[in-house]
């Protein structure tokens, strides 16, 4: 596939799949005889873990190592890692995922909470209900008078 079908499939930019490219976490697996990327399932594969990934904040070299991991435990590299560390090196990724998550529904509950508050908000003044409550003023806040 050409890069352009990979980024339909993917719903990445051109931009970022060569960006994944230069950082060598996807490389292409062949190039056209006019220099063009051609990539294969597994490319496609792998720019979808980096897809998941990018939402729970993983750096680069955390991307790269947990690639370098899958390919150990599929076989597509030999690794000099015995297999049973490699099993807990993706569990502590798949630890580290579970974390992220959590934060991130902690975050959405929030972000919910505050869209909910306005809704409200713009509903009681578009009904005529009364308006929301003043903050509250800080003790320690100095007065003007």
């Amino acid at each position: 596939m050409q890069i352009g079908e990979v980024a339909e499939r993917v719903g990445y930019s051109f931009r970022t799949i060569r960006y994944y490219d230069e950082m060598g976490l996807v490389t292409p697996s062949a190039r056209t005889p006019g220099g063009f990327r051609l990539y294969t399932e597994m490319d496609v594969y792998r720019l979808l873990v980096l897809k998941r990934m990018k939402p729970l904040d993983f750096s680069l070299d955390e991307m790269r190592e947990l690639l370098t991991v899958l390919d150990a435990l599929d076989g597509r590299v030999e690794s000099p890692v015995p297999r049973e560390e490699l099993f807990e090196r993706l569990d502590g990724f798949r630890a580290a995922a579970d974390a992220r998550v959590e934060k991130l529904r902690e975050r959405l509950a929030m972000a919910e909470e505050f869209a909910q508050r306005l809704r409200d908000e713009a509903a009681g003044r578009t009904s005529g209900g009364t308006p929301a409550p003043e903050p509250p003023v800080r003790q320690d806040a100095p007065t003007t008078t």
